[in-house]
Formats: C-alpha cells, structure tokens, sequence
C-alpha cells in the first residue's frame, strides 16, 4: 500500500512538473508573440525574424530550470558573437547584389563547418548559429540589394535576443524552478528509495518462507527502475545547479556531485539483490535469532545514515555527513555463524550489507573495515585524482594550442556543414521565398553522438505536418477573428511539451510540432495559411531528406551491426577484466588487484555503448535485412551487467585479500596458493568460453565457414581442434557439475586459510572477515560462470536467428573457425 501510495505521489509530481514547465514555455512564447504582433513599430521591428525568435525560445525553455536557462542564454550570447562578425564580413566582401544561391550555399558550409569543429563550443551553441547562418545566407539571397550589410545580422542578433529574454522571464515568474531544489529533492527520493528497498531486502532474508522472500524481493525490484529515473534527473540538472551555484564550480575544486554519492549506495543494493536471487531456498541455512538481531541493528544504522544523507542541507559539502556507529563490529564478528558458514549466497548479501554501512573502499589501497589507515589511503587516492585532473589540463592545454580537432568532431562538422549547405540550396531552387525552412528544420536538430536517424527525421517530418495543419485549421475558423489566432497556441505549446515525453515522438518531434504551429499562427503577412504550410513542409521534407542522405554516407553501418560489433567488444573488454583477477601481485609481471576496477569501467563503457545500439537498433527500420532480435541482446545485455557488478565486488574483495596476505606474511601466502588454483582454472575455462563467443559473434555467415574449408584443403585431424569421431561437446560454458566442483574446491582451500588466520592471537575479527570475503568471492566467480552459460544460450539462439537451416553447436563452429582462420 505503501509503494502504491508513494507511485501515485510520484507520478502526481511528475505531471505537476511538466505542466509547470509547459507553462513557461507557453508564456514565453507569448510574450516573443506579444512583442512581434502587438509591440510599438520601432520595437516590433527590430526582431525581423520570429520564427527564429520562437526556436530559439524552444530550444532553451524545454524542460529547463533557471540555471539551465541562464546556460542556454549564454549559449545564445555566444553563437551570436561567434557569427555576428564573420556574417557582416562576408556581406561586405560579396556585396548583397551578387549573394546568389549557389554563393550562399557555399557560404552556409564553409561557416557551418568552421562553427561545429571546434570540440569546445556546446551543442546548443552550435545549434543556434546554425540557425542564424541559415537566416543571415537565406534572407541575403531573399532580399537581394535591398539587405544591409550591417542591420540584416543586427536583425538575426535582435530575434535571437528576444527568444533568450522571453525565456529568462517566463523562467522567474511567478517563481523560479531551481535546479539546486530539483537535484535535492531527488536526492532525497532516491535515499527514501534506497531505505526502503534495504527493508524489503532484509526482510527477504529473515522470511521463513519462499513465498514471502519472493515477495518482497519483487517489491523492491520494482524500486530499481524508480531510482535509476532519480539517478537520471540529477545527472541531468546537475549542470543546471552549477550555473546557479557558481561558486560549487570556481571555489571548490574537490566538490563531487550528488550523483556520485548515490551511486554508492547502489553498488552494494545491487549486490543484495544478487544475492538473494541466487539463494536456493528460504529460510537461509545460517540464520538464527543472534544474525537476525544484529542485522536489524545493522538495518537500522543505515537507514540512520540514509536518513542524514537525505536530509542533509547542503550539497556544497565535499563528504557526506557521518553517522556515530550504533552497531558494534564485534557484534557481528564474534558470532560463529558468521565465521563457519559455507552459505556463499548468505555471505555475501551480509558482504555488500557491510559495504553499505561502511562505504564503498577507496582506491588504490582499499580497506574493507581496516579503518586505521583510512586517512592515508585517502590522502593518496586524493593526490592521484589531483595528478590525473593536472594531466587532462595539460592535454586539454596542448589540443587547444596547436588545435588538433579529433576524428569524431571533424566527422561530425563535415555532416552539419554539407547537411546544410544541400538543403540550402535545394530548398533556395524549390521556392525562394521560403528557402528558410530547409536549412532551419535541420539546423536545431544536429547532435553530436549517433542517433536514430530515420527515427529523427520520421518525427520531425510527423511533427511538422501536425503543427502546420494545426495552424491551418485555427487560421480558418478564426479567419474573421485574425488579432485573436494567437489564443489556440497555448493549449498546442502545452500538449507538444508533453509530447516530448512520448516514446514516438520524443524532443524532435514535439519541437517540429510546437513551431509547424507557431510560425502560421504567430506571425504576420505570410501569404495564405495554406499555401505556406504546404511550402513549409515541403521545405522541411528536403531539409530532411539531406539530413538523411548526408548521415548514411558518413555512416553506412547499421545500428544493428554496430550493436554486434560492440557485443563482440564488450566480451573481449570482459576477458580482459577476468585475466586481472589476483590475490596478490608478489611476481614480476602480473597485474595488480586495483587494476580490476581500471578494467571493470572500461568493460562499464562499452556495456553502455551496446545499450545505445541495441536501443538505436530497435527502432531503425529493416529495409530488406534481418530483422533485429532484440530480446536477445537485452538478455545478453542484462547478463554482462550483472558481470560487470560482479568483477566490481571481485576487485574490492581481493584488495582486501591482498592486503590480509601482507599482514600475515609470506606462509600464509603459501597456503593461499591452492586458491590461486582454482582462481586459474576458473578464469581458464571461462575466458576460454568468452573468446570463443566472440570469435563466433564476429562471423558475418557460417555459410562461409565450409567453401573456406574445402579451399585450404583442411581435414578434420587433431589440429583443426577434434578428431573425426569425437564427440562434439554440446556447451563451451562451464555446466553446472562444474561449477560446483570449482566453488567445493574453492571453499574447502578458503577454510585452510581461515584456520591459519585462526592460529593468530588476537585475530578473531579477521578470520569473520576473511571467511565472509572469501565465500562472497566465491559466490562472486561461480556467478561469473553462471552468467558465461546464460550468454552461450543467448548467443546460440543469435545464431540460429541467423542461420535458421542449420543446426547450432557453438563448440563445432569455434573449432571449424580455428581450423579455417589459425591463429
């Protein structure tokens, strides 16, 4: 009832908010209407240009708070600055008279292009001067003689400077909507969030039952998607709290954001989450009534120090505040159930539980609960981030001096300024009068990383031919009441905000939507309604169809192949990640155990990468292709997370390891070699498996596989991989009799090395730790390999996808590519 209440509240302040910010946004329309409509003459002329001054309205209000206006105000201040001048040089230097199509064409690209290189100018900067150079080139060729070379820029400048004006008003009144409150706010909801998934999930793990474990663990999996939206919203407007709180940015250097601190709360509740789900039954075999009340002791200090966290003022703060330990470590240490248990799922939720209560470890020398050297560590950690901060400067410094523009901006201006330049003069030839539109529909729609383009343009296109017939049908039934046609754009400007929150149209869409609109019904002496929504959307089809054109050239590759490509990245970047796991690094040459967590981000990227191209894939259209299988790769997508989480808990625990082995010196090293054992082992047998995953992944047809064959004259012997009457083994994973073997081993050697630690005096505390971390890292790598046979189901049903004749043994293909293709 609870959830159901708080979902209802939630979604409550989520229409709130959007209606307040469509609102605004209908109000600075207004007032840019207002002013081009009803203003005295010498003002109402000065912004000649207001459909630029409604895009440039729209463009900034979206959705925005006041620090994100006053950004987008100054991104306007700068692209005016940054055109301004070049534009009356070049009417100066081509006169008006001889500013013909072709000459503005050249113009528009060879400015558009000048104005995307450089890396350091915001998209919405870039998006606006495109849209003055499309104006300044356009309406020169329009005008002819009669443009001044000086007033026709002034002009541009004017339109754009109402558009910011009117946004910076309607953001104040009648109050300002803060992005410091919004990033506080879901802070706190994200705290409550985390408070009560911890409740659901120890409540799990005290149930007496199956059932009731199960219920609450589906209660608290549907706070997951809650959170990650919070999570989302702070990203989002964290840029926004800066430019109202500048001094966050200018006087404290070490400040880290909110989102980073909640994000440490999510780590370890993911890791409950795991934990649970992999519990073979309830109640758990190791608890009993002293477990059970000093984890609602640790319960309850947690939900203290959320409670803080959530209610704390200021996020100007460097550090969390701290909370007093109510809960004593020795309670919990010095309980046998704790210190004997051979229950890996059990001991590592009571892992990540006390990961959650002390704080994530610091890296490079992290601690699990050794707090005695915290400071040290952390004067390091901080002394490390301070150099690589001062290395960024330097490259930054150094790429700006001699200005380097990197592959991906040059690409990148290339496209906007050929983009452009074709849709200009296509758009010129196919009606002078309103060759604006080409160029303008375009120009606000550039983005700087890969996106869906079919899925843009189809939005756009839809979104302007709504707004237009919207436009034509009010101009016609207040065809006799013209001074009041500005009255139907309120209830459109407010149902296109929410428009932009729909899967199908989404920004794009609801932007083309609100100004189809706005520029038949909120302008003058356009001709008749009609005819100009029919020139207008022929325009923007031309402009569209440049667009398109422009990015298949520059990037043929389908979604779909980039989302195989990535897939087969991300598994070598998961290789990569299981060969750095050490216990300790005492030989020359081997990786050390806080290289994991290097290996584990770059493994995090590339899973991020493959989430856009799944979700690009998915919505770009067949054609004549394969169609995409998409819950296939959302499974293997939602298995590489959880391995991505998992190779986390890995690094944290054999930091721990590392450092329990140089305190106890070079026997008890000794006695850890037999872990090393199975560690080799298990990363033998599922890096192997990961590498012949993407091997297979990477075949474009296995129809290939057999004319290569037969043309390299290859046999099946024992070097191709197999003998001829061999049995084809029908995994490459791990299966499960071998799963638990390597975990039986692994656990039987982690209780020698707890009994050594047991021969110490005085070490009763890290014995509980070392026996807790050691069956949590047990849980952590027969996970891995659990996960490792769910991606080779995944993966074979790619393949059969794929391959629908053939019968699929991805152990036969690696063998038969071997042979084909030796290394």
């Amino acid at each position: 009832m609870a959830a159901i209440t708080r979902a209802d509240s939630t979604t409550k302040a989520l229409w709130r908010r959007r209606l307040g910010s469509a609102l605004r946004t209908a109000l600075a329309c207004s007032i840019v209407g207002f002013t081009t409509l009803y203003s005295p003459e010498h003002l109402r002329h000065m912004p000649a240009f207001p459909a630029f001054s409604y895009m440039t309205t729209i463009l900034i209000l979206s959705d925005a708070t006041l620090g994100d206006t006053l950004r987008g105000c100054w991104h306007a201040l700068y692209a005016t600055i940054q055109i301004m001048i070049p534009s009356i040089l070049c009417l100066w230097s081509v006169g008006p008279d001889r500013f013909t199509a072709d000459v503005a064409a050249v113009v528009v690209t060879l400015m558009s292009f000048v104005v995307a290189l450089p890396e350091s100018t915001p998209l919405m900067a870039k998006r606006i001067a495109f849209g003055q150079i499309v104006i300044v080139c356009v309406g020169t060729v329009v005008h002819g003689a009669k443009t001044g070379i000086v007033m026709h820029p002034i002009h541009v400048a004017s339109s754009t400077a109402l558009g910011a004006l009117a946004s910076v008003v309607a953001m104040l009144l009648p109050y300002p909507r803060l992005a410091y409150h919004e990033v506080k706010k879901s802070s706190k909801l994200y705290a409550e969030n985390a408070s009560e998934m911890l409740n659901h999930f120890v409540k799990a793990f005290c149930a007496q039952d199956n059932a009731a474990a199960l219920d609450s663990i589906s209660e608290a999996k549907s706070l997951f998607k809650a959170g990650t939206k919070q999570l989302l919203s702070i990203k989002d407007k964290q840029e926004g709290m800066l430019w109202e709180r500048p001094q966050i940015r200018f006087l404290k250097p070490n400040y880290k954001d909110p989102r980073e601190k909640l994000q440490e709360l999510e780590i370890p509740i993911r890791g409950m989450e795991l934990a649970l789900t992999s519990c073979p039954s309830f109640p758990v075999g190791m608890i009993d009534e002293d477990l059970r009340d000093v984890l609602q002791s640790l319960k309850a200090e947690i939900g203290l120090k959320l409670e803080q966290a959530k209610c704390y003022a200021s996020f100007d703060a460097t550090t969390a505040p701290e909370t007093e330990k109510n809960c004593k470590d020795e309670s919990l240490w010095s309980l046998k159930a704790i210190s004997s248990t051979e229950d890996v799922p059990a001991s590592f939720f009571f892992y990540c539980i006390k990961l959650l209560q002390d704080g994530l470890p610091v890296a490079p020398n992290a601690e699990f609960v050794v707090n005695e050297t915290r400071e040290t560590h952390t004067e390091g950690s901080s002394d490390s981030q301070n150099q690589n901060k001062f290395k960024c400067k330097l490259k930054w410094i150094s790429s700006s001096l001699f200005l380097l523009p990197s592959l991906e901006s040059l690409v990148f201006a290339l496209k906007c300024s050929l983009s452009l330049g074709l849709a200009v003069i296509l758009g010129l030839m196919y009606n002078k009068e309103n060759g604006y539109w080409s160029g303008l529909t375009i120009a606000i729609s550039f983005a700087t990383n890969r996106q869906a383009t079919f899925k843009v343009a189809n939005a756009r296109a839809q979104g302007t031919a709504m707004g237009s017939v919207y436009g034509v049908i009010c101009s016609f039934l207040l065809q006799k009441s013209v001074n009041f046609r500005f009255l139907p754009l309120l209830p459109w400007i407010i149902f296109s905000s929410f428009l932009r929150h729909s899967r199908m149209y989404e920004e794009a869409g609801a932007i083309s939507a609100v100004i189809g609109a706005l520029l038949i019904l909120g302008r003058k002496n356009y001709g008749t309604p009609s005819e100009f929504a029919i020139a207008r959307i022929t325009e923007a089809s031309l402009g569209l169809i440049c667009f398109i054109i422009v990015e298949i050239l520059f990037q043929p590759a389908r979604a779909a192949t980039l989302a195989k490509a990535q897939l087969a990245q991300s598994l070598q970047a998961l290789q990569d990640g299981i060969k750095d796991i050490v216990l300790f690094a005492d030989q020359k040459g081997k990786p050390t155990p806080t290289a994991l967590r290097d290996k584990q981000k770059r493994l995090k990227s590339h899973i991020n990468e493959l989430d856009k191209f799944i979700a690009e894939a998915e919505m770009e259209p067949n054609f004549w292709f394969l169609p995409f299988h998409g819950s296939c790769y959302e499974k293997i997508l939602a298995s590489l997370s959880r391995m991505a989480d998992l190779l986390l808990f890995v690094a944290y625990k054999t930091e721990f390891l590392s450092q329990l082995s140089e305190r106890f010196g070079v026997s008890w090293k000794q006695i850890q070699e037999p872990i090393n054992d199975d560690l080799e082992l298990f990363k033998e047998k599922v890096g192997y498996s990961l590498k012949c995953f993407e091997e297979v992944i990477l075949i474009k047809s296995l129809a290939v596989l057999a004319p290569e064959r037969q043309n390299r004259n290859i046999s099946h012997d024992v070097e191709s991989g197999r003998l001829p009457n061999e049995d084809v083994p029908r995994t490459l994973s791990p299966d499960e009799e071998e799963i638990e073997e390597i975990l039986s081993s692994f656990l039987q050697h982690s209780k020698e090395v707890a009994n050594s630690i047991n021969g110490y005096d005085g070490e009763e505390k890290h014995l509980s730790q070392t026996v807790l971390v050691l069956n949590g890292l047990g849980f952590c790598i027969s996970s891995l390999m659990k996960e490792t046979t769910k991606i080779e189901k995944e993966i074979k049903e790619l393949i059969k996808w794929e391959n629908p004749t053939r019968n699929i043994n991805l152990y036969e293909i690696s063998c038969k590519l071997n042979a084909t293709y030796p290394k």
